[in-house]
Order: structure tokens, then sequence, then C-alpha cells
């Protein structure tokens, strides 16, 4: 199913557009990625000592892949940081796949805590269906990291969380009203990263 190109940011549009473009770069998958590895760090250990493990495995399941995104969009190779484009997806996740595996190894070498070694192979696993799953179809990033975290969140600090689960519907209703994904895009990508997290951080951990 096509996609109508997203209407223009210009500062005449719509507020809901403004409102939508907001969410979506406020709540993007590299920011959510760090915030979670920062807070699942602190809660493995309850010192920061387990802030520092959460820094080092945001530095390559977050800031590594947002700066090769970033570096693709100025030198022209991609068309935004959102990665609107199914077929320039490929790269970039595939990149992010490959720095997380050196996260991971980071974590085993040094002795990194459990519960974000755990959440690191969450996050591998998910990038993997992602990307398999991109090849066909432009599933929604955004709200598969975004119910991933929520999830992982729930499972860590519990129900005191769950005001995250509507944030996620609401980084759905953005993509959608940007034009970026069809509703079931944002609903596959919710369900799809929200089950693969949640089960794989149960299991290893």
């Amino acid at each position: 199913m096509s996609i109508s190109p997203p209407l223009p940011d210009r500062t005449d549009a719509p507020i809901s557009f403004r409102l939508a473009k907001l969410i979506t770069d406020v709540f993007a998958p590299g920011i959510l990625v760090v915030v979670i590895l920062l807070a699942v760090g602190w809660h493995s250990t309850g010192t920061f000592v387990g802030v520092g493990w959460g820094l080092l495995s945001a530095f390559f399941c977050g800031i590594v892949p947002y700066a090769f995104i970033i570096m693709g969009v100025r030198l022209g190779r991609w068309t935004d940081r959102h990665l609107k484009v199914r077929r320039q997806r490929f790269v970039p996740l595939a990149v992010t796949v490959a720095s997380v595996v050196i996260g991971l190894l980071c974590l085993v070498l040094l002795g990194g805590p459990r519960e974000v070694f755990a959440l690191v192979v969450a996050m591998f696993a998910g990038l993997v269906v992602t990307l398999a799953v991109t090849k066909w179809w432009k599933i929604s990033v955004h709200t598969a990291v975004a119910a991933g975290v929520a999830a992982i969140l729930l499972l860590t600090y519990g129900p005191t969380t769950t005001w995250a689960f509507p944030l996620v519907a609401l980084i759905g209703w953005s993509r959608v009203r940007l034009r970026d994904h069809t509703p079931a895009q944002t609903i596959v990508g919710a369900v799809v990263g929200g089950l693969i997290a949640a089960s794989v951080f149960t299991l290893v951990r």
C-alpha cells in the first residue's frame, strides 16, 4: 500500500502536523534506546556503576547507529534521520545490528550486569526481526522500539510505569499523521517490538 508524501515542514503547517513532528523527534528510537539502557543500568546495581554500564551499552546500541544515520543524511545517502524511505533502511539497520553485537561482546568480556546484558540481547533480537521484515514491508521502528521500552520498564520497575503504554499509541499517531506509516505498520511494529522485548528480556535475565 502506497503512502502519500508527508506534508511540508513549514511554520504554517497545521498544529497537529507540528505536534506530530515534535513527538516523532522527541521519542525517536535512538533517544528511547539510550533512556531505557540508563534506566535498566541503574536498576541492575542501584548505583552509578550500573549507569556506567548503561552508558557503555548506549554508545553501541544508540549513539553509534544514530551518528551513522546522521552522517549518511549529511552525505546524501538517505533522505532523513527517520529513514522514511524503506529501501534506505537496510544498511543503517545492518550497521546497527553489528554495533549492538560489539556492545554485547563488551558486556560479556567486561562482566556487565545480567539485566543490561538481557536488555541488549532483546534489542538485538528486535533488530534482526525488524531487518527481516523491512525487506518486504515498512514496519514502524518508532512504535516497535517504544513498545519494547514500555514493556521493559514494566518488567523492571513494575506497574508504576504503565504510563509508558499510552505514549506508544501517541507515537503511532504521530507516524501516521506525518504519513510516514499506515496504521497497520504502526500497530504491527508495536506488537512485534513489545512481544520480542518482553519475551527475550524475561528469558535471558
